[in-house]
């Protein structure tokens, strides 16, 4: 005879609904304000007769003002209907692409687009993921996050084939395609909000989720206690200062990594030194990519923090070692799409889940914001450092630094998680931090 205990545990849990939810945000209004921006550079810019170099104005315009505006934006999700805010994102995300069809040859109408766009990204995927999942699980948090989170990938693979074909196309051309992909991004990301997009009602929908067992950081939230610091209080905290210090740093060797090992593979593989395809190496990287957010996911739900970090930082030093040496071991091609694939859980998602383990629910949204402006800013600042030194003193040198960035990252992120995760149990945040 089943016990009204039973019957609850075994009621549906719609957090995976909104893990769904989520998915295809990453992979709609994500992919089309994200992923393909960049694919339609060239065709604008032989278009509208704009310099390369103003043109791309736009990512940096478009990158500073989120970030900027990312802290205010997770605020304001304590204080309107999240349902409210996802609409208003889909309008700025799905409109703005749209709008980009009518800017002509008018340069500073695509910067203006541009803020407009990457605000409402902000909205919808930056802050508004993170927060629906940090609502919904107390456990489990990191495998959801890292399937949401895997929507990024699986719809940049689909939007870039349907930009391929509609880009080349005369007669749709880049301004039907920025109208297309924008109605696309409007009417998705609507429909989710509309009828998918919700806040727990009560705790009855939470206590459907349940632990296996106790993990790092989530000790004392078996009855899914809400609790956390404020704004002031965390910025209060050193170890909050050394974790931005320490995305700054992150930032800085991502802005190598990520922008810069397909140029490298490319040139080697025209010196003959590189054997291996670099296309098949960057397709390979976006594989690994996709599966790193789920096993980083797994890997933050059974090992905790501070261990996960210990193993991104191995990994993304062993993907720097990799490029050091791939000239004269090929086959360290194939290790570095592995490694540095997988290790991007550590800043795809690292953020999210570390937020709302050390510091909680009262103002996660602005906390995780003004964390991802850091790291905006050293990914903002690297590029032009890490062009410097290879100008100056090569790739090799180049390779090296970022190396060390990463070191000095993972460093300060795990001394600064230890120690607040140590604080917050001598302490007993989930009482003393208890929300009502």
């Amino acid at each position: 005879m089943s016990t009204p205990n039973n019957n609850k545990q075994n009621k549906f849990f719609y957090g995976w609904v909104i893990v769904a939810a989520c998915l295809l945000i990453q992979a709609i209004p994500f992919g089309v304000a994200a992923n393909l921006p960049p694919t339609f550079t060239n065709y604008v810019v032989n278009g509208e007769g704009f310099s390369y170099a103003s043109f791309t104005l736009i990512f940096t315009i478009g990158t500073i003002v989120s970030a900027v505006c990312s802290p205010f934006i997770g605020k304001i999700f304590t204080k309107v209907n999240v349902k409210l805010l996802f609409i208003i994102g889909a309008i700025l995300v799905g409109g703005g692409f749209m709008l980009y069809s009518l800017a002509g040859n008018k340069l500073f109408a695509y910067y203006i687009i541009a803020a407009l766009v990457q605000v409402g990204n902000a909205i919808v995927s930056a802050i508004g993921v993170p927060t629906l999942i940090n609502a919904w699980f107390k456990f489990n948090k990191g495998i959801a996050l890292g399937i949401a989170f895997c929507g990024g990938g699986i719809g940049n693979i689909i939007l870039q084939t349907l930009a391929g074909k509609w880009l080349t196309d005369p007669n749709i051309g880049y301004k039907g395609a920025y109208f297309r992909f924008g109605l696309i991004a409007l009417i998705g990301t609507l429909l989710i909000a509309i009828f998918l997009v919700r806040l727990p009602k009560s705790a009855d929908e939470l206590a459907a989720n349940k632990p296996k067992k106790k993990l790092e950081g989530q000790e004392d939230v078996a009855h899914h206690v809400s609790w956390g610091y404020t704004m002031g209080e965390t910025t209060k905290m050193p170890q909050f200062w050394l974790i931005a210090a320490s995305f700054i740093f992150i930032g800085f060797y991502v802005s190598g990594f990520a922008l810069q090992f397909i140029p490298y593979f490319q040139s080697l593989e025209q010196q003959k030194i590189l054997l291996i395809s670099s296309a098949t190496l960057a397709s390979m990287f976006g594989l690994f990519s996709i599966f790193g957010n789920v096993f980083g996911g797994v890997l933050f739900d059974k090992l905790g923090l501070s261990k996960s970090f210990i193993l991104a930082g191995i990994l993304v030093v062993l993907a720097g070692l990799c490029l050091l040496f791939v000239g004269k071991i090929n086959v360290l091609g194939y290790v570095f799409t592995v490694a540095f694939g997988i290790s991007m859980f550590s800043y795809v998602m690292g953020p999210s889940y570390m937020t709302g383990a050390l510091f909680g629910d009262r103002d996660y949204g602005a906390i995780l914001g003004f964390i991802q402006l850091f790291f905006a800013a050293g990914f903002a600042i690297g590029t032009p450092i890490f062009s410097l030194i290879l100008e100056k003193a090569g790739w090799a040198m180049a390779w090296t630094s970022s190396v060390i960035f990463a070191v000095i990252a993972y460093a300060g992120l795990l001394t600064a998680s230890l120690s607040i995760l140590k604080m917050n149990k001598e302490n007993n945040v989930q009482e003393t931090k208890r929300i009502s």
